[in-house]
């Protein structure tokens, strides 16, 4: 199942830097996920100051 990224996201960029899909974009205000690209290796989540990535 695919991650997303919650309202927590504070748009600092570190996930999509780290996606090895380019999964992840900047968004209105938050970064989102892809759930056609995601492939679910949570590398987004390991480098989230916020925990925003979630599983699902």
């Amino acid at each position: 199942m695919p991650y997303t990224i919650s309202d927590e996201c504070i748009a600092c960029g570190a996930c999509a830097a780290e996606c090895p899909s380019e999964a992840i974009s900047e968004g209105d205000g938050k970064y989102v996920i892809d759930p056609d690209k995601c492939v679910d290796c949570g590398a987004c989540a390991g480098v989230c100051p916020v925990d925003a990535p979630q599983e699902g």
